[in-house]
């Protein structure tokens, strides 16, 4: 694959989604912010905590490290799925804040019965739609990291 980074003072602002073209080609809003790994933080907070749990960690040593995007929900980090309340024909599964991978089999059984019958036959997942965010009422879940 080839990323490529560029400057189109013109284009779709901030508030364009991730798109992807038939094509296969896709663009998105990158994130501004620094993506160098700050190798001291794994040193001071992370391996301590390791070492307490799992005292063989005490002698363990970093290989490598990268950082990258993420996709995150600002507003409650669970997943936003359905259809669009404005947008008709737009179905959206996104913003599943790193447990995505976990729930795609699901997300992906849902929305193709959205699609083709029209309703949630196999689980019903209306809590993860638009609603929760047009109405300011968030999803709580103590538990996502």
């Amino acid at each position: 694959r080839y990323v490529f980074s560029w400057h189109c003072p013109d284009g779709p602002g901030l508030s364009c989604p991730f798109l992807i073209d038939t094509t296969g080609a896709y663009f998105r809003q990158p994130d501004p912010s620094n993506l160098s790994v700050d190798d001291d933080f794994f040193q001071e907070r992370i391996w301590p905590l390791l070492a307490r749990r799992v005292p063989a960690f005490e002698s363990l040593h970093p290989r490598g490290s990268w950082a990258g995007y993420y996709d995150y929900n600002t507003f409650d980090r669970n997943g936003v799925l359905g259809p669009h309340p404005k947008l008709e024909n737009l179905f959206l599964a996104a913003g599943f804040s790193g447990h995505g991978l976990q729930h795609a089999p699901a997300a992906g059984r849902a929305v193709a019965e959205l699609v083709v019958k029209g309703r949630y036959e196999s689980l019903d997942l209306q809590r993860l739609g638009w609603k929760r965010l047009v109405e300011g009422e968030p999803l709580g879940e103590d538990g996502v990291v």
